[in-house]
């Protein structure tokens, strides 16, 4: 068994052609599918939007746990759980091409799907068949000895068989076994084209357990590592890609946009550094304080000390820092709070108090950002109104910048540049 870090340098092997070419191109872009919003096929009607809320939060708090535990380890061995991926996309694989459903994880790097032969007790169920190699002209398994092979966290070679086998294993325990490959990546525009990548790298897994939900067929890396779906097909996409949430009730879908399409054009827009820190999956920001009206709640000045993060749902701070916010916050609002029914939730108030929410401006490294109460407080069945804020226990220093946060702007990556943009956005209207 061989052990190597994600924090590599991307290379150009990474690459891949594209069929309908993107480069001087507008660019592409996919819906983006809150697995709880009603146009999601995990949609639960006997749920309501309080209970929904709680969940997620409750699956925030273990993806922070295992943030942190990765970033902990000196040599990455796992990725976060996968039942934090909150948003889903529709691609397909092969050639021809065969749709499929994925988690889309801004957490995580690898591609992998299931793939025949499946055995049942060796896979979950996914409401469609696993795809079919030997049903596709274009798939390749890819050696042991390729950098790419090289550039998983555990990989397997033996002696009679070339091919890379990958382990890839998440914090839930939940797992996915298989045999690296390639063969082309299609997805379908939201405008009705299609776009090809061929030669893309992902896992062909033969045994995927844990916590893995049909009929979602596999996850789709996001992150900066250079296995990612981003990273191989950044020069195709101008090293740009972008998402636009819209709030969990919307009757549509998010945006992730890739290409010219993902460039914030529109006025308003601010910017902020990309930190390098490891492991590179993650995409690290500076962000220096919190303010409301003249009083601020100060960071530290820690370079790289939040991850923006689109899988979690609340937004963590390291918790000195949350204790500063949370008192300019009850100063602002000047009711009393009442008791938290959840430990998810630090900071909450009766809503029949109709307390005026404030603006919150967070501080990034050269860019103020400007949240809107749907950003920072949630409305509750039980007649609460809960801040989406919240401290990370005192033995995880780590802060996130989580979905919530985030809806209603558009949220802009320059891989080349090493720069996050926001730019605030009605996203419904994307």
């Amino acid at each position: 068994m061989m052990h190597k870090p994600l924090f590599l340098v991307l290379t150009a092997i990474f690459s891949s052609l594209v069929v309908q070419p993107v480069i001087g191109a507008k660019g592409f872009s996919v819906e983006l599918i809150h697995r709880d919003s009603p146009i999601s096929p995990f949609y639960d009607p006997s749920l309501t939007s309080s209970q929904i809320l709680r969940k997620n939060a409750l699956h925030s708090m273990d993806r922070l746990k295992h943030f942190q535990s990765l970033i902990d380890q000196s040599t990455i061995q796992s990725a976060v759980t996968p039942n934090g991926g909150i948003y889903l996309i529709n691609l397909s694989f092969g050639t021809p091409p065969v749709e499929y459903m994925a988690v889309a994880d801004t957490g995580s790097d690898l591609i992998w799907i299931q793939c025949v032969p499946c055995p049942q007790s060796q896979c979950y169920p996914q409401g469609s068949p696993p795809f079919d190699p030997q049903a596709s002209s274009t798939y390749k398994k890819i050696p042991c000895g390729s950098d790419s092979c090289q550039a998983l966290p555990r990989y397997q070679c033996s002696n009679d068989v070339n091919d890379c086998q990958y382990l890839y294993r998440y914090g839930d325990k939940s797992f996915t076994r298989g045999i690296l490959s390639t063969d082309t990546i299609t997805f379908d525009d939201s405008n009705g084209q299609k776009t090809a990548f061929p030669t893309s790298i992902f896992g062909c897994g033969h045994n995927n357990l844990g916590k893995f939900r049909s009929p979602s067929a596999g996850l789709v890396g996001l992150g900066g590592g250079p296995l990612s779906l981003v990273s191989q097909i950044s020069t195709q996409i101008d090293h740009r890609f972008s998402y636009c949430l819209v709030p969990l009730s919307a009757s549509s879908s998010s945006k992730l946009l890739f290409g010219q399409e993902a460039i914030i054009s529109r006025p308003g827009a601010v910017s902020t550094p990309l930190v390098s820190k490891a492991p590179q999956t993650y995409y690290y920001l500076s962000l220096e304080g919190v303010s409301i009206g003249d009083k601020t709640a100060q960071a530290g000045s820690s370079q790289g000390n939040i991850i923006i993060d689109s899988g979690t749902t609340l937004t963590y701070l390291e918790s000195s820092f949350y204790s500063s916010l949370e008192t300019i916050v009850k100063d602002a609002i000047g009711a009393d709070p009442v008791q938290s029914p959840s430990e998810s939730f630090s900071l909450c108030y009766g809503s029949e108090t109709n307390i005026n929410v404030p603006e919150m401006v967070f501080h990034f490294s050269g860019a103020d950002l400007r949240l809107q109460p749907v950003n920072t407080f949630a409305n509750f069945d039980d007649n609460l109104v809960c801040m989406l804020i919240a401290p990370t226990p005192s033995d995880l220093p780590l802060s996130i910048f989580g979905n919530f946060a985030q809806i209603n702007l558009q949220v802009e990556y320059d891989l080349e540049k090493r720069t996050v943009s926001f730019v605030p956005t009605d996203c419904t209207n994307q």
